[in-house]
């Protein structure tokens, strides 16, 4: 994976079909981003990648950003959106020990249950987590990827289910964090903007964005 990945912020088009589609329907509009990357990257290509995305909402505009070690918005579909790709290479050069930033993410909060003694061997079921818990979550990842947070605003997204999978009844509850932090450990954020945290990464979370923080 590139150290530096390519960030895309797309300004979707509200009247093109394609985007209709997608912002209803979470595995198309990850068949969408995934047209942006190269070809022939294996059984995991997602990773193999480094492909996080995110939809932000506004009452004028959606907005894609999508981030991966190599992307061509031209392979999107026609009048998809106008696209602006840009470098991290800066925004990872800047991180240091002390730096006040603002972070925008959408997550996916869950924890795994624990099993009896005797269920030894077996995972327990995923169960997704809300209210005070799912804060605590975030502020637990936050931490281990090197940031010490100050403020931190949540808002429950829709929660998303693949078309596919509708009959089983299985989704992925979303809700997105924002606020100001201070950087603790660039080394593990900077890994942390890499990977991306959390699960759900197929159905647009797990991508953290970062900017200086504005002083008072």
């Amino acid at each position: 994976m590139n150290d530096h990945p390519m960030i895309a912020r797309i300004r979707l088009n509200p009247y093109s079909r394609e985007v209709q589609r997608d912002l209803r329907d979470a595995t198309q509009m990850h068949k969408t981003v995934m047209r942006m990357v190269p070809d022939g990257l294996g059984d995991s290509p997602r990773h193999q990648a480094g492909l996080l995305y995110r939809v932000d909402e506004s009452d004028t505009a959606s907005t894609l950003l999508v981030q991966a070690a190599d992307l061509d918005p031209a392979r999107l579909p026609a009048g998809y959106g106008h696209a602006d790709v840009k470098n991290l290479s800066p925004m990872f050069t800047a991180l240091r020990k002390g730096l006040g930033v603002r972070y925008r993410i959408v997550l996916n909060p869950a924890k795994r249950t624990r099993l009896p003694l005797d269920a030894k061997g077996k995972r327990g079921s995923i169960v997704p987590l809300s209210g005070p818990d799912a804060d605590q979550w975030w502020l637990r990842k936050a931490t281990d990827a090197g940031l010490q947070l100050h403020v931190l605003t949540p808002t429950n997204l829709a929660p998303v289910r693949p078309r596919k999978q509708e009959e089983r009844g299985i989704r992925h509850s979303l809700v997105r964090y924002e606020g100001t932090a201070t950087v603790t450990d660039p080394d593990a954020l900077r890994e942390a903007v890499l990977a991306g945290i959390g699960r759900g990464k197929p159905y647009g979370a797990g991508l953290l964005s970062l900017a200086p923080a504005t002083a008072a």
